[in-house]
Order: structure tokens, then sequence, then C-alpha cells
């Protein structure tokens, strides 16, 4: 039996603004995503049951919860609407990505299961149309279709490509006691209201680090709120830089802290350090690679026992 299997990458944003609250109830963001290679495994296959069937293997509380409120399960279900497809398909989430972490896992395996699936059927969409489904299911989905370094604006969800920088080992510390609630770190911010185009110095700077192929200047909004009610947040990035990482930041609204080391030994050795949390070395991933790793994932006939 035919099987598709895509890797749905981790991302880190390198830089997180935000601007203040729209009058649509969203807020005006700047942010630079990038990818690292720390994974999900998304796996599909037609079945001759109708409908769709998610099984989630590598974290069991995702694992209890509802399947049709999974993104996986979301973007399938859009797709197969909109390609009017009928036949049923099995679905595997293989989980190492920790959730709930800042690191986007659950928009990655939904970008990840709308590849997977177009793949899967032999269907094509238009590239317009696609970004538009993903979109509808997160502010960040429609980035994992793309990978690499890009920048974010509006929501998030207007995509750009930029340089990509050179590969750079991060180390991802995800403490498993605590968990931070995206709704909630938005409301701590205490963002401005924005009744006009935001045009501040800050977005002058940000312009300037987007045409810059370094990477440097990492910076996120999210931290100082954040911080002030999990000062042991504050304490992994300092512990990160005394360690030896070059940068330390929280990754999007938390709680993984991560760090950009000058060479995966550093990191592993790092690591070493942070003992009652979850730890992944791994490194950055330039959109070419993305793209091949992506679009090079495996299709075979597996046979069914």
């Amino acid at each position: 039996m035919r099987e598709v299997k895509v890797p749905a990458f981790a991302k880190v944003n390198l830089r997180l603004d935000v601007l203040g609250k729209r009058p649509d109830g969203f807020h005006e963001l700047r942010t630079i995503f990038q990818t690292i290679s720390l994974y999900d495994e998304v796996r599909l296959r037609p079945s001759t049951k109708p409908g769709i069937s998610l099984v989630i293997q590598g974290n069991q509380s995702l694992a209890q919860e509802p399947v049709k409120k999974n993104l996986v399960y979301r973007a399938i279900d859009l797709l197969r609407r909109e390609l009017g497809i009928r036949q049923g398909v099995e679905v595997q989430l293989w989980k190492a990505i920790p959730a709930g972490r800042g690191l986007g896992g659950g928009s990655s395996d939904a970008a990840a299961a709308l590849t997977g699936y177009l793949r899967l059927t032999g269907k094509d969409l238009p590239a317009a149309k696609l970004i538009e489904i993903a979109a509808s299911l997160g502010a960040d989905v429609p980035f994992f279709l793309l990978g690499g370094r890009a920048l974010g604006v509006n929501k998030g969800d207007e995509i750009y490509p930029l340089a990509d920088i050179p590969e750079q080992a991060v180390l991802v510390v995800s403490p498993r006691d605590i968990h931070v609630p995206t709704p909630d770190a938005y409301r701590w911010l205490r963002a401005p209201r924005l009744t006009k185009p935001a045009a501040t110095p800050k977005l002058w700077g940000f312009c300037a680090l987007s045409w810059s192929a370094q990477g440097n200047g990492l910076s996120n909004d999210f931290e100082r709120p954040v911080f002030r009610r999990y000062p042991r947040l504050g304490q992994i990035k300092r512990d990160l830089l005394r360690l030896g990482a070059t940068e330390a930041l929280l990754a999007g609204s938390g709680s993984a802290v991560i760090g950009l080391f000058p060479s995966p030994a550093k990191a592993r050795r790092a690591a070493v350090g942070f003992p009652q949390d979850q730890t992944f070395v791994c490194e950055t991933i330039s959109r070419d690679r993305y793209a091949r790793l992506v679009e090079g994932a495996s299709v075979k006939r597996s046979r069914r026992r």
C-alpha cells in the first residue's frame, strides 16, 4: 500500500516584535522565522474505510484530545473538501517537538499534512490557494510550507523569504513543568492599540535587520512579561549564556528557551547543565535544504500486517 512520510520541522523566532493590537483584535507582528532540525513526522496512506483516521504517538496528552481538534486532522479535512475527495486516509503523527513550547510543532504538523496529502493523492493546488488554506489553520502555518529563514508580517501569516544565515548549532531547553498559554502571554504584554499603520523607530531597525544575512540581534518582546511571571525561564537564558551560548532567547511566547552555540559539541556539553529539563541539540536549516528534506520525503509501498 502506498505510504507517504513527511518531516515536520520546528521553528524558532530569531526576532519577535509585537507592534500593537489591531482594531480587528489581532496583534500586528514583525518576526523572523528560522527552521531548526528538530522534527515530528506525519505518515499518510489510503484507507478502505471512509473519513480520516488519526493516531498520535509520542505525546500522550495530545493523543487523548479529540482528534477533530488536531491541526493535522483539520488540514486534511480542508483539503479533502477543497479537492472533492471521498476516499478515506490513515494518518500517523509521531511527535518529538514538545507541545506548547513556542516551537511551532502543531503548525508544522499541519503544513506537513497538507504537503503529504497532496503527494499521496497526486493532486495539486495553486500556491496561493494552499497558502490561504494554511493561514486559515494558524498564523504561522504558511511559513512551514517554505521553511528556512523568513520574514513574517501582519499576524505573522504574511511570509517573505530572507537570506539564509550560515548553519548554526542550537540548543533547545524545554522545561517539563512550565507551560505558557499564548493568550496569557499576549495579555501580559499589554501591547498598545493601533489606530493607524505602525511606523516606529523599532520598525526601521527591524527592516535593517531583515536585510542582513548575519542573523545578529536576537530579541523577543515576550521575554520581559513572561520572565517576570516565570523567573526560572530567565535563569535558563542566563545559564545558557554562562555555558557558552553566543546568544539566547525565549522561543516564541515560551516556555522553551534556545541558545546559539559555536558548534554542536559545545551545545551538547551545555545540555548536561539542564538535567531536569528536556534538551535538544539541533541546527538551523536553510530554505534549500528544507525543500530537499520535505519534497524528498519518502513515498513507498508498504505491506499491511
